[in-house]
């Protein structure tokens, strides 16, 4: 749509020649003909090409030169009364100071870093000594905060669902253990360290630490290339505490250097889809203690393991695993059926998994079941957590190796747990410390390697069950670690006969929360590139293993980032009627586009090496389509470059820039840019490219649309 400067009728023209209350507005800011109104402020500058206009240079009469020539004396004394602002605003952009350099923006990163600790330490020092330790404590261990209003009333719920998370954690530590090829005491070792860590660090109220399901394959997936958990399980446990040792360090480094957004390399949607793919490599892993079966792949991908399965059905195996861990499974299904159709029966699922292991543990030692092919788990250590120090192979040659498999692992740990307590933190409305988090975090899981524990994190679905529970604060964590000691100490012996299709069935029903169809299809439906990381992450992980999963998600998120680097598109730009707004003219089909002028701005904050090229080819290649839109009838005279958005710009985004220039000037058109940031107009002075351009630099896009339209009528006239 062309917008043209306004005309006078011939009739009035004896009315108006020395009338000087009204005035012709040019279709810059403030564009609408209007009597006894300013218009916006010109440039400054006049360009030195002339822009011609069609509509009035095919007829030279007497009458059309009269009128231009009044529009010229209206326009002219416009000018004379508004230079001065719109130069004032001009010098603005031309003569601001000298922005910070690199070496001036990192010193202020480490003065801001340096004196916002200093200020602590100033504030903590002005305190009497005691005031002074007890702050320090305090911030270490917000137990002593929250701990000064805790109440009875408090504690009746927190023990009530300690209770109940302890229930469903015991079953759920053993599954989870022999899932990391682990013997069964490990899984319940982890639940009583690193919980009553987290209990006196953790800034969260509701979260549940122990084992978990992703965690528990991660582990055995790269520690296994390794050393094999079935002919040398002594070494692969010493592996597995180190990798959890190195796990801790990771984690504490991230929360100390605040470094959390590390954990960001792992997106949202690569998440959902990792998570969607390791269920289901889980869930086929389980396929081993359902069927029976005694020897099994130790690969995660689901080719090998429907192979090994497909393998081993055609040997003699007996369907009482099969019938046992199926009938629980259905039970512990059913039970959590009911707790969601019923809040107040929120306690019948968390208990259903403890109770199908006495039920089925009681069957096989009654009817014998072990004796006709029922697999059992037989000896599980009690006891207090050993000592695990000696354990520690910090000086095998493989360390390099465990230490790489523990920064995977700490990485993926802590976005589980911050994702699940962040979850819960915006339920109660209260804030989730991220820093603080990974050093709770990452101390809990060092000294838990210190105590014969593997990685524990947060766990979903264990803090799902707290939170329905009713805790109030982390004393559940307390009630359940203090719960799993004794039964290790007493319990233990009454596992002998516990069926592993059993914990095979305990651990087939947490996976469906980890398959969450309904965010896959909000991330289609939003971000196809986020679903692509999505997909890439669920087929990694399922076909290839969990690690390659991981490392096609970022891979992929990688790629996004690189890709919007260097194509990051340009818009064309219109003025919205009754406005003084320059839009996109494809998401504002009604923006007027003016006759001559090109605007355009670039979707980038950065013009680098990356994408200059690409952003400079496509502004000459528009050229020429635009000058054909409409049978010909915008001939670009003039290209107004937005660079709002662009907060820096490197030596190869200049040159792509001079280039551009260039090639414009061979094409008769002219170039000027707007609204340029402090580094941008810096680098382009020291460039000499203002100069280039004539000095046309305006602070809006408006006052340079203004300016071109100024030049139009005087070359005109």
């Amino acid at each position: 749509m062309a917008f043209s400067a306004p005309e006078k009728k011939e009739d009035d023209l004896g009315d108006h020649d020395h009338d000087e209350k009204e005035v012709v507005e040019p279709p810059g800011d403030g564009s609408n003909t209007s009597t006894e109104k300013e218009s916006s402020p010109s440039s400054p500058k006049h360009f030195k090409k002339s822009i011609s206009c069609s509509s009035s240079s095919s007829v030279a009469t007497d009458d059309t030169r009269c009128k231009d020539q009044i529009m010229l004396d209206v326009l002219e004394k416009k000018k004379n009364d508004n230079d001065s602002p719109a130069a004032e605003r001009s010098q603005w952009v031309l003569n601001a100071p000298e922005p910070p350099g690199l070496w001036q923006e990192l010193m202020d990163s480490v003065k801001e870093t340096v004196s916002s600790c200093g200020n602590k330490y100033s504030s903590l020092m002005n305190q009497p000594l005691t005031k002074r330790v007890v702050s320090v404590h305090q911030q270490i261990f917000p137990i002593l905060v929250w701990g000064r209003d805790y109440k009875v009333t408090k504690f009746k719920r927190d023990l009530m669902a300690g209770l109940t998370i302890a229930s469903l954690c015991i079953p759920q530590s053993i599954g989870y253990a022999t899932l990391a090829k682990l013997e069964p005491q490990f899984g319940l070792y982890t639940s009583v360290v690193p919980p009553l860590i987290y209990a006196v660090m953790g800034t969260s109220r509701d979260i549940a630490i122990g084992p978990v399901a992703v965690v528990s394959l991660l582990l055995p997936s790269m520690l296994q290339k390794l050393v094999d958990p079935v002919v040398d399980p002594i070494s692969y446990t010493k592996l597995a505490l180190t990798a959890t040792f190195f796990t801790g360090i990771f984690q504490a480094a991230f929360g100390l250097f605040r470094l959390g957004f590390l954990v960001d390399f792992l997106s949202h949607a690569a998440i959902v889809g990792f998570m969607a793919g390791a269920a289901i490599v889980i869930g086929l892993q389980q396929l081993k203690g359902l069927l029976g079966i005694s020897h099994f792949t130790n690969k995660t991908n689901i080719i090998s393991v429907l192979k090994a399965v497909w393998r081993e059905v055609h040997h003699p195996w007996s369907p009482y695993n099969f019938i046992l861990g199926c009938l629980f499974l259905s039970f512990i299904l059913i039970a959590r059926f009911v707790g969601r159709k019923s809040r107040k029966l929120f306690w019948l699922p968390a208990i259903a998994p403890l109770v199908s292991v006495i039920l089925s543990t009681v069957f096989v030692f009654l009817a014998g079941a072990d004796k006709h092919g029922v697999k059992i788990v037989k000896y599980v250590k009690g006891g207090l957590n050993p000592s695990s120090v000696h354990e520690l192979q910090l000086n095998s040659p493989l360390v390099g190796e465990v230490a790489k498999i523990g920064l995977i692992v700490a990485v993926v740990a802590l976005t589980e747990a911050i994702a699940v307590g962040r979850s819960f933190a915006a339920m109660k409305a209260y804030h989730l410390d991220g820093n603080r988090e990974m050093i709770a975090m990452g101390f809990m899981n060092v000294v838990g390697s210190f105590t014969s524990c593997y990685v524990a994190t947060g766990s979903f679905s264990r803090t799902a069950v707290n939170y329905s529970a009713g805790c109030e604060t982390l004393v559940s964590n307390m009630v359940m670690a203090i719960t799993v000691l004794v039964s290790l100490e007493f319990f233990t012996r009454l596992l002998y006969y516990t069926p592993t299709a059993i914990l095979a069935s305990i651990i087939l029903s947490a996976l469906p929360g980890l398959i969450n169809l309904n965010e896959i299809y909000h991330i289609w439906k939003v971000d196809k590139s986020d679903f692509l990381a999505c997909v890439g992450a669920f087929l990694g992980v399922l076909f290839a293993s969990v690690e390659i999963g991981l490392m096609v998600a970022v891979t992929i998120s990688f790629a996004k980032i690189i890709i919007i680097s260097i194509r990051p598109g340009t818009e064309t730009l219109g003025k919205l009627p009754g406005t003084e707004t320059f839009c996109d003219v494809e998401q504002y089909p009604m923006a007027i586009q003016f006759p001559g002028i090109m605007i355009i701005r670039v979707k980038s904050a950065l013009l680098c090496f990356a994408n200059a090229n690409f952003v400079r080819e496509r502004i000459v290649r528009w050229i020429p389509a635009e000058e054909m839109e409409g049978a010909g009838k915008r001939d670009i005279r003039l290209i107004i470059l937005d660079m709002s958005n662009l907060t820096n710009i490197d030596t190869s985004g200049i040159a792509s820039l001079e280039d551009l220039h260039k090639n414009l000037i061979s094409q008769g058109i002219e170039l000027a840019i707007s609204n340029p940031r402090w580094q941008v107009i810096h680098k382009l002075k020291l460039a000499n490219f203002v100069n280039k351009i004539g000095g046309r630099v305006f602070l809006t896009v408006g006052e340079a649309v203004d300016a071109s339209f100024t030049t139009k009528i005087a070359t005109t006239c």
